[in-house]
């Protein structure tokens, strides 16, 4: 691995385009690359949520998520490449029921606001949503297996629960959407 990254600037891609793990080379407007970007960008996000202050098994979790989604660009990068399983998904479920079981059942919309951790899990899940949109294109002009669309659905709902886990964490709760406030 140290001599693939030992030289950052190859210039390989002044035309336009990248490679791939397989040795192939794509357009960098590719939907496989837009998918990989967006993956990428949720990664630093993540990494970006992982500097405020949270509960320590929630950190573990963050940073293996880090991971997966490490792997989940790898297989993006491969095409017919597999890493992202059923027991990525069944984990992300699991996270969702333990972390949702201690909230307060919704009876109004919320606003992506609170803490600083909590509007940044927001960003995340904003950010999942739009990989997601990215996998799905990508599926439709280049068959893939279906786990990694089903880890970034369950992995922005879950963003969604620990943005309410996170305002609660920091003394706060949810902010609520006032339908009825006067408009200017």
């Amino acid at each position: 691995m140290g001599n693939r990254l030992s030289k950052i600037a190859t210039r390989t891609g002044d035309d336009g385009t990248t490679g791939l793990g397989d040795g192939s080379r794509t357009g960098k407007d590719s939907a496989r690359i837009d998918a990989l970007g967006e993956v990428d960008e949720l990664n630093s996000f993540v990494g970006l949520l992982l500097c405020e202050d949270m509960p320590p098994d929630l950190r573990e979790e963050l940073v293996s998520i880090q991971h997966d989604l490490f792997d989940l660009g790898g297989e993006l990068c491969i095409p017919g490449y597999r890493m992202i399983k059923d027991e990525h998904v069944a984990r992300l479920d699991g996270l969702l029921g333990k972390y949702n079981a201690g909230l307060p059942v919704l009876k109004e919309f919320i606003l992506p606001a609170g803490s600083r951790a909590a509007a940044t899990a927001h960003v995340c899940r904003t950010v999942c949503r739009r990989a997601e949109r990215a996998i799905v294109a990508l599926s439709k002009e280049d068959g893939i297996n279906p786990q990694p669309r089903q880890y970034v659905n369950r992995l922005s709902d879950l963003m969604f629960v620990l943005a309410r886990v996170l305002n609660r964490f920091a003394g706060g709760s949810d902010v609520l959407w006032n339908h009825e406030r006067q408009r200017g």
